[in-house]
């Protein structure tokens, strides 16, 4: 499959993600712009690139998606935050969250994808009230969290970090009990990880979850911030 060049005065022109290459990749170029990674994401397109290389573009298959409805959390982690551990936050620090993605060393890797112009376009998703933070805190420190973008029922999970034990996955599990309650239809998880298979995720073929993400955008999205939106 080629690889294709996007439009730079067209950034809401992207390829059939069918025809993205057998490692996913499908397209290079662009910008990230607000405009641009909006058109991505609901075509199920997301950008993934190291620093110093060009921008490129990528739609999986299989895809690794959590339905709300199936989230697993084991019983360790049910106690941890039944006993009130951290306090969840939404939207409170999203720079922060999103730096702290990009530092915290991850095995394996020994640099990040998050670049600066990664966080800074992520930045200006969320003022536009797109992209969102769920954070982990304990006297009155940030300790861990997730962000990524929203739209209809949908949230596609970028990235997480944690500075204590179990605090991405005490945010990632009370985020999912939330768009559960919300009524979102899934969570995009991207690739496999065994992390997240722990919380129930499952590997899709593409064509289920293009048509699956269709659905979802049908939905209304809660643009702006979560902060004041405590219930369902």
């Amino acid at each position: 499959m080629p690889i294709y060049l996007l439009s730079d005065e067209h950034p809401e022109l992207f390829p059939p993600p069918e025809r993205a290459d057998k490692s996913g990749v499908l397209a290079v170029g662009g910008d990230l712009s607000p405009q641009r990674l909006l058109a991505a994401y609901s075509r199920g397109i997301f950008p993934w690139f190291s620093e110093g290389d060009p921008i490129l573009w990528h739609s999986p298959d299989p895809r690794f998606v959590l339905e709300p409805d199936k989230l697993h959390v084991g019983r360790s982690l049910r106690k941890t935050m039944a006993r009130g551990a951290y306090e969840v936050r939404y939207d409170t620090a999203f720079a922060r969250v999103i730096a702290e993605c990009g530092r915290v060393p991850r095995p394996g890797q020994t640099g990040t994808w998050i670049t600066d112009d990664m966080l800074r376009a992520y930045v200006a998703l969320h003022e536009q009230g797109f992209a969102h933070s769920v954070e982990a805190w304990a006297d009155g420190e940030l300790k861990g969290g997730l962000y990524g973008v929203s739209l209809g029922s949908a949230f596609f999970g970028e990235s997480m970090f944690a500075l204590a034990p179990d605090a991405s996955k005490v945010a990632f599990a009370t985020a999912v009990e939330r768009f559960r309650d919300w009524g979102f239809q899934l969570i995009d998880c991207q690739v496999e990880t065994e992390h997240l298979a722990r919380f129930g995720a499952e590997a899709w073929p593409r064509k289920r979850f293009l048509g699956a993400l269709q659905k979802a955008l049908r939905e209304p999205t809660r643009q702006g911030a979560w902060t004041q939106a405590p219930g369902p």
